[in-house]
């Protein structure tokens, strides 16, 4: 006999988006006699019972905000047997019956632990804009993150066009290319620097000066910053081209933003979802979709590598040079 849920427990990384999951998760729960318990900042302010009541009331209005109303924080002490056993005293101070654990992949490997190793009852609503969760094809806020770099190198295109010069745009990335693989495409860049594909600058640099000979006055290349440098590029293709560089790095403005439509509509369905999961008892694992339907695979597998495809992207980026 599964247990009455009468209270649950939210915690959040930031990106955009993830307000909206919130919003989403609290007045489900209520709308099902369940009250939510918001915690923030966090796994550590889990550790710390740094806790306040969330109502339908309470999240009105944040739907169309970026970053995360419940504030986040990096907490090594998670990692240990001691703040894991602070962490569900917590929990259990505050009568929390299970968890709803919305983030990327260190929100969710938390999420793993708590619900493999001491039973809680966790489910996870993926938010992260490398969009790196494996299983899951959209995460929240990967959608705005694209948007967000996309519009800024519309503008730096204006630039290069006009004073005839190379860009590098550095996106973040560090063990996935996926918003530089996006925003290449979209953008017409010349090249995407990826962590999944090895590359040779000199090959880069021989397509410039090609391209160059036949008037070609400008080109952007997207770097994915966990693969190179924009910096570190910019002077080798210099030396190698004769040609003058700049490097424009884009930084946390991808993680925020107010987010688009689909975001929020993702997270409306995921946070939905996620109590559906619970109410139904079916925990330890992680909201996804599949042909545009909810469902959910296990936390373990969530946390897995993902391997993103990138040849075909790549292939017609390349093409449409």
């Amino acid at each position: 006999m599964k247990k009455k849920i009468k209270r649950i427990g939210i915690l959040t990384r930031d990106c955009a988006g993830i307000n909206a999951a919130i919003r989403a998760v609290v007045r489900t729960a209520y709308s099902s006699g369940i009250k939510t318990t918001g915690i923030i900042r966090g796994y550590e302010g889990l550790i710390e019972d740094n806790t306040i009541e969330l109502t339908p009331r309470s999240v009105s209005g944040i739907i169309n905000y970026g970053g995360t109303v419940l504030k986040t924080a990096r907490a090594k002490r998670f990692r240990s047997v001691e703040g894991q056993k602070q962490a569900i005293k917590t929990i259990k101070s505050n009568n929390i019956d299970a968890l709803v654990a919305i983030g990327g992949n260190g929100s969710l490997t938390g999420a793993s632990i708590l619900s493999s190793k001491y039973s809680i009852p966790v489910v996870g609503v993926p938010a992260t804009i490398d969009n790196d969760i494996n299983g899951v094809a959209m995460s929240i806020g990967s959608d705005t993150s694209v948007n967000v770099a996309l519009d800024a190198l519309d503008k730096i295109r204006d630039t290069a066009t006009s004073l005839e010069r190379i860009f590098l745009v550095e996106v973040m990335g560090r063990d996935c290319g996926y918003i530089a693989l996006r925003v290449g495409l979209a953008g017409g860049c010349e090249d995407v620097i990826l962590p999944e594909k090895n590359f040779k600058i000199k090959e880069i640099s021989q397509e410039i000066v090609e391209g160059s000979i036949r008037g070609k006055m400008s080109w952007i290349i997207v770097v994915a910053e966990g693969k190179a440098k924009a910096a570190d590029l910019g002077k080798k293709i210099t030396k190698i081209t004769g040609l003058e560089t700049r490097e424009v790095v884009l930084g946390h403005i991808q993680r925020g933003g107010r987010p688009t439509a689909y975001d929020r509509m993702l997270a409306a369905r995921y946070g939905y979802y996620a109590l559906e999961l619970i109410k139904k008892g079916q925990t330890g694992r992680c909201v996804t979709l599949r042909n545009d339907k909810l469902s959910a695979i296990p936390l373990s597998k969530a946390i897995k590598k993902k391997d993103m495809e990138v040849k075909d992207y790549y292939k017609l980026i390349k093409l449409l040079t």
